[in-house]
């Protein structure tokens, strides 16, 4: 599907298209990097595991969005998209790696955070960001029909629903003493991590992912038509 619509396109057009990949990923990456500084520093000032772990996330985030801008600063960055995927995937386990054993770690290890406003603060400003992140670069990426793109701009979502999972971790735990609270949330996380990883790593980046059915990308059993659909009108408007 990438390289049918992608020949569909006037030069003109995909040149605007690879541009504006260019221009979310590289902020994407500068308020990951933002954000990972800040939420580590705050997670060792408050001994949170889950700050700590955001942060960590932020930094495979930014991995993520790194191998999309070397993908798209090629002339011809399809050669490049199955590698871009590749990279994509991994940190996808990573991602779910990481925030699993820390979640098992919160839960099972005792450990009780200190109140971070810090923390609920960069967590509260990333739901804001990062949601507008996300979908610019989806439709973006279906526009110029790019797998790649499409599995970044779900890795940005799934760090979406951690913002949202860590900020109500904080506040339960501040309001209520619920220190548990966000390592249940991490782990459904971690779960829908795994499932994208797998479909970024077949190339399947718009197919059979509950994160795509979540947000509205596709309908459950008809992503890839629907995606060539909406290409293909958009292409004709």
């Amino acid at each position: 599907m990438t390289t049918t619509l992608t020949s569909m396109l006037s030069p003109a057009r995909r040149d605007v298209l690879r541009r504006r990949i260019r221009i979310v990923v590289a902020i994407t990456i500068t308020w990951n990097v933002i954000e990972a500084i800040v939420a580590l520093l705050a997670g060792s000032a408050a001994s949170s595991a889950a700050l700590v772990g955001f942060g960590l996330d932020s930094i495979v985030e930014v991995l993520s969005a790194a191998a999309i801008a070397w993908q798209f600063s090629s002339p011809d960055p399809e050669r490049r998209e199955k590698v871009a995927l590749r990279v994509v995937a991994v940190s996808f386990f990573a991602l779910a790696a990481y925030v699993s054993v820390d979640a098992l770690s919160s839960l099972f290890g005792g450990r009780e955070p200190d109140h971070s406003p810090v923390g609920i603060a960069i967590a509260a400003l990333s739901l804001l960001v990062m949601p507008f992140l996300s979908w610019f670069e989806r439709r973006t990426g279906r526009d110029l029909g790019s797998a790649s793109a499409i599995a970044d701009s779900k890795q940005t979502l799934i760090c979406t629903y951690l913002s949202a999972a860590l900020l109500v971790g904080l506040l339960l735990n501040s309001l209520l003493g619920w220190a548990w609270a966000d390592s249940v949330a991490a782990l459904v996380i971690a779960a829908f991590a795994v499932r994208e990883g797998l479909e970024a790593w077949r190339g399947d980046a718009c197919c059979a992912a509950p994160v795509s059915v979540l947000t509205g990308e596709r309908q459950a059993d008809s992503c890839c038509n629907a995606e060539g659909e909406a290409g293909s009108s958009d292409i004709a408007r």
